[in-house]
């Protein structure tokens, strides 16, 4: 059976978090051309521990070339507006979570909470979405990890203090709103995934870690993308495709800006046909993997 990796919610809002560095890493980067413009595109990682050695010459090249650097949504948003999105999207004080779930899913979910210290009464109200992000971040909090440690929140305070323009694609409410806009049973799949992968981590999850460390796109993709769009199609759809195609769209129309820009978002929104990369070459622009 598929479960929901924690490594989709890199692609979404939350991401991995890596436990410890490694020698020569190299995350993907691919560089898009035009006559007078350059686009860097760089497959972040959202949750990181801060000893993550990710940084090399050539993104701290794309990062100073950049007139502008763009990012999913703020990483730098004010806590209290982001908890404040979740209480209204991600809260229903009207249906509990247990109403919602198979009780196989209960099951799971509540051994899974108990496991690191929490109970399902915690999170009875939330919506399953909601219950899903939480239990996918918990463990990486436990260990260390954290957004601010991750590969956006990094960037954007560098940008911040150098007074580099910072673009983002969604605002924290749209991003929050793609799982609140999911259908109910595709909450309850999500959140079932999770759960079980909780309680079982899957063997390849260091492999993944690596993987995106080494910027090893060909087992990236088939490991995470391939099973997603195979086994999750609607989000696949929700989460991957249809974001990927507005994006595009939008460094599309900045390709006619002479410039060089710099595109920091979730790896998962690099690898296969509707990864950047792939959607911006089916544009007509130059791509090539510069890392």
């Amino acid at each position: 059976m598929f479960r929901f990796r924690r490594a989709l919610v890199a692609a979404c809002a939350a991401g991995w978090a890596l436990i410890g560095g490694a020698a020569h890493a190299a995350p993907a980067m691919w560089e898009v051309r035009d006559h007078d413009t350059r686009i860097y595109l760089f497959g972040a990682m959202h949750v990181l521990a801060p000893n993550v050695k990710w940084r090399t010459r050539a993104f701290d090249r794309a990062y100073a070339r950049a007139d502008k650097v763009w990012f999913e949504t703020r990483a730098d948003a004010d806590p209290a507006e982001v908890r404040a999105l979740v209480d209204r999207y991600g809260v229903d004080p009207e249906r509990s979570l247990t109403e919602k779930l198979p009780p196989r899913t209960v099951a799971t979910l509540k051994a899974a909470l108990e496991r690191d210290g929490g109970s399902l009464d915690r999170v009875d109200r939330l919506r399953p979405w909601a219950a899903a992000m939480m239990l996918s971040v918990l463990p990486m909090t436990q260990q260390g990890a954290s957004v601010a440690a991750g590969a956006d929140a990094t960037v954007t305070r560098q940008a911040r203090a150098a007074d580099k323009p910072v673009a983002t694609f969604e605002t924290v409410e749209q991003q929050i709103r793609l799982f609140a806009s999911l259908p109910e049973a595709v909450e309850v799949q999500y959140l079932d995934d999770v759960a079980a992968e909780t309680l079982s981590p899957p063997r390849n999850g260091v492999a993944l870690q690596s993987a995106w460390l080494h910027g090893d796109m060909d087992r990236l993709g088939p490991l995470v993308v391939d099973v997603m769009r195979r086994d999750r199609p609607a989000l696949y759809d929700a989460l991957l495709k249809r974001r990927n195609q507005a994006w595009a769209q939008a460094l599309a129309g900045e390709m006619d800006r002479p410039g060089v820009q710099l595109v920091a978002v979730g790896a998962l929104h690099m690898a296969g046909a509707d990864g950047l990369p792939a959607l911006m070459a089916a544009r007509g622009f130059q791509v090539r993997r510069v890392q």
